[in-house]
């Protein structure tokens, strides 16, 4: 029987081809759609999953609050949270701690040296508890000590070639404190793959932070194991088997209070800190905070993708319910005949869902291919490293039940409503059309074109939003600024104050360069150096956190930035070495009247400045960010980041000019350098390729909404095919006829429009609050999607109905 229905569904695919092409397309753009979105999700998800203790692992993250208000969020904390877990928690089995190493390495044989980010200061146990494989050395000593540094697979084939890099050793200068430090290679790892919410370059020893720490403060207390106040640090903690971290969670204000709200700093300043514990696996999708290097995912641009996938693939699945249903007339008398020679229900119904799954297989088989073709196109429009379609067994499993779902249940409907057909009523032609099965088809248009309509109006806000941030007026101007590395040598820093002189005026002798200036940061980046600072003289003894920045005399003319009280930094004034600036922001923190009334105001932060000046807020990061409250600090030899200003049209010839220069005078660094412009701009990259992605999806559905209408005006007009015929020789005009056959459609859509409306602005207006610059969400934005799912809708149907009022009345009565 099985074999027969089935032979029967294929030569009824090859016998109504037009029909078979349509729906084929239509499920084929679902599915791969579905399948490519999946295989994306399945990628986000997978973060971590390679490490065999990921499901016991947590990682520290802290909440700070001024006063009661949200000061900000940090992915990092306090070096001696962890231990201090592990002491009160028997939950917690051990733990590790990670802190930024950002060094320039050098092989002193070779003379090979680069700037090497993605580095850390590890503790021994991180070897075990990361699962980082050493492919050289011991576990057990190679972080044992202080001057040891573990080096990836790729950095010791950089720095050493084919040489056996065990025991050799190499000098970096930077890190914590930027002074120079000599390293023994003591292993060499395994590089983790690319769904790693960590990157690592190389790992140096925990107790050189220490000792570099004590040497440095003269402090025997190594901070870097009791500090409750530098919050620089990623704790890792690994639970014992069969305990559960929200339980820990829940003893964690307990803690923070006994060790941190109860300092006296904290109480002093009204300063209260919350802790919160993140499972490994969720910390690329859900750990996107301030203070954090790392560039992950984003947990709700997944989700929403994943709702997509199930909204795209169920619009294909309604469109096939409603073109089956449009055939009902031309199969009935198959129906009928069927019945008559001995066929019962349950065969007829078994048989249109042969039908149906035997369709969707073929659509599949076309989408697998399709989706193979395209994961990659798809992975680098999404910004994805998911790379060749390979969907993971559960996320295959899963979609292989909604598959066989969604085609059981899209030929359910059109199974049953076939099969019901009296077969003397068809036979004598006395078939008629019913209000059975209306409501649904119907239905199912207006839910295709709500989503719809939300799709188009969530790609205008989308492209609105990132139009927007790319327009805003920044406040200063970063056009044609070449951004120099700055130097990180072995050379004492009183060299660099005699260097960067020289090698400033050389510069500015060359043709094209307009001005040079040295900073701490520049714009775009986040701003890590932050301070406590109180008001001398306030009422209040609350202190404010600040970010700070570190400018030479240069950079606010050379940004172009507005000082709305006071005046700019000047090495005609000796004691501005003491003095500062601060941003419009920071002035009511303090309890500032004016711009004004700051001036000569002191602050204190363990050193003490006097105001001298006021700058008008500007946009250091993108509009997702609030701006900061800024303390502004004259250091004229900075030497993180050198911006210069160039005015020539010969691009290349300026970055040799200026590379030559950079040799002569810094013979031990590498030149490294970006445009300013385009590194600011990459903070949108995100924005715009959901924009992208968004605008895709949209269209597609689009396309297949309309595969739907043309399903369902085709019923309607197979239904009316004798109404049509009897109106024209009574003298309807083709104009007349082609506004009956589609007013049904238009009230649909206006009905979708009513429904999608709302929910359209309740979702982008959710969006949009993750930004704290953002664009209003206007009525014409909602009148512009409707218009156009309307447009889209009218052409679709218009076109049926022109061809119904233009065909032969003679035709379509000779039946009747």
């Amino acid at each position: 029987m099985f074999k027969n229905h089935l032979k029967l569904a294929w030569r009824g695919l090859l016998k109504r081809k037009g029909y078979s092409a349509l729906n084929i397309f239509g499920l084929t753009i679902g599915i791969t759609c579905c399948l490519l979105i999946f295989n994306y999700v399945a990628y986000e998800r997978s973060y971590d999953t390679f490490q065999p203790n990921s499901g016991r692992i947590v990682r520290l993250r802290m909440d700070s609050y001024q006063e009661g208000k949200l000061a900000w969020k940090s992915a990092t904390v306090y070096p001696a949270i962890a231990p201090a877990m592990k002491k009160e928690f028997p939950e917690v089995e051990k733990f590790c701690r990670l802190i930024d190493a950002n060094l320039l390495l050098t092989n002193p044989e070779k003379t090979v040296k680069f700037n090497e980010l993605k580095g850390y200061y590890a503790d021994p146990s991180a070897l075990d508890m990361l699962d980082i494989h050493l492919t050289k050395g011991n576990p057990a000593t190679a972080l044992d000590g202080p001057g040891k540094i573990l080096l990836s697979e790729s950095m010791a084939k950089k720095y050493f070639g084919n040489e056996d890099p065990m025991g050799k050793r190499l000098t970096g200068q930077g890190g914590f404190g930027g002074g120079l430090e000599t390293y023994e290679v003591t292993g060499v790892f395994k590089e983790y793959p690319a769904n790693s919410h960590l990157i690592l370059h190389h790992l140096v020893s925990y107790s050189t932070l220490g000792k570099i720490t004590r040497e440095q403060w003269h402090d025997s207390t190594n901070l870097t194991e009791t500090s409750w106040g530098w919050y620089d640090y990623y704790d890792y903690v690994q639970l014992r088997r069969g305990a559960d971290w929200k339980a820990l969670q829940a003893k964690l204000p307990a803690f923070a209070d006994r060790h941190m709200n109860n300092e006296q700093w904290h109480k002093k300043n009204n300063v209260r800190s919350e802790l919160y514990l993140i499972p490994m696996p969720d910390i690329h999708l859900w750990s996107n905070y301030n203070q954090e290097a790392e560039v992950n995912g984003n947990g709700k641009a997944v989700g929403f993708l994943f709702l997509i996938a199930f909204l795209i693939i169920a619009i294909a699945w309604i469109n096939y319910t409603n073109l089956a249903t449009a055939r009902s007339l031309e199969r009935a008398k198959e129906v009928g005949l069927r019945k008559v020679l001995g066929a019962i229900r349950i065969d007829l119904i078994s048989q249109f869902l042969i039908e149906s799954f035997l369709l969707n297989t073929l659509a599949l088989a076309l989408a697998i291919l399709l989706s193979i073709l395209l994961a990659p196109s798809f992975a680098t429009l999404i910004g994805s490293d998911a790379g060749p379609f390979s969907l993971p067994a559960p996320y295959a499993l899963g979609f292989a039940g909604i598959f066989l779902l969604g085609s059981f249940l899209s030929g359910l409907y059109p199974a049953f409503i076939l099969s019901g057909y009296h077969p003397i009523t068809v036979l004598k032609g006395l078939f008629r059309n019913t209000t059975r099965g209306q409501v649904l088809r119907k239905g199912l248009i207006i839910g295709q074109f709500a989503v719809s309509v939300i799709l188009i109006t969530g790609t205008i806000l989308v492209y609105q939003q990132v139009q927007y941030m790319r327009r805003q007026q920044l406040g200063f101007n970063i056009d044609q600024t070449l951004v120099l590395d700055g130097p990180g040598s072995s050379q004492q820093d009183s060299t660099y104050k005699t260097i960067f002189q020289p090698f400033t005026t050389g510069l500015l002798q060359q043709t094209g360069i307009k001005s040079i200036t040295a900073s701490s940061n520049v714009m775009g980046q986040e701003i890590y150096w932050t301070n406590s600072v109180n008001r001398v003289g306030a009422s209040t003894k609350s202190a404010i956190t600040l970010y700070i920045l570190g400018i030479d005399y240069n950079f606010i003319p050379d940004y172009n930035l507005h000082l709305v009280a006071g005046r700019n930094f000047s090495p005609d004034y000796p004691t501005d070495k003491q003095a500062i600036l601060i941003n419009e922001t920071a002035l009511p923190l303090f309890g500032f009247k004016n711009a004004a009334d700051a001036l000569n105001g002191k602050l204190v932060w363990g050193d003490t400045g006097h105001i001298i000046g006021v700058v008008a807020d500007y946009h250091h990061q993108g509009l997702q960010k609030a701006i900061n409250p800024l303390l502004i600090r004259c250091i004229p030899d900075m030497r993180n980041y050198y911006s210069i200003k160039f005015t020539s049209t010969d691009v290349h010839q300026t970055i040799t000019a200026i590379k030559k220069a950079w040799d002569r005078y810094f013979p031990n660094d590498p030149f490294n350098y970006f445009f300013l412009d385009e590194s600011f701009n990459q903070q949108y990259k995100s924005d715009t390729r959901f924009g992208a992605t968004f605008g895709i999806f949209a269209t597609l559905a689009i396309i297949i909404a309309c595969f739907g209408l043309l399903g369902l005006s085709a019923y309607n007009v197979l239904q009316r095919t004798k109404e049509i015929g009897i109106r024209k020789v009574l003298g309807a005009t083709e104009q007349s006829l082609v506004f009956l056959l589609s007013k049904e459609f238009l009230y649909l859509v206006l009905i979708s429009l009513v429904i999608a409306i709302p929910l359209a602005w309740w979702v982008m207006h959710s969006w949009l609050q993750d930004y704290a610059y953002r664009i209003s969400i206007q009525w014409w934005v909602f009148a512009l999607g409707g218009l156009l799912a309307l447009a889209i809708a009218l052409t679709t149907v218009g076109i049926q109905a022109l061809r119904a009022s233009l065909a032969n009345p003679a035709k379509s009565l000779r039946t009747e």
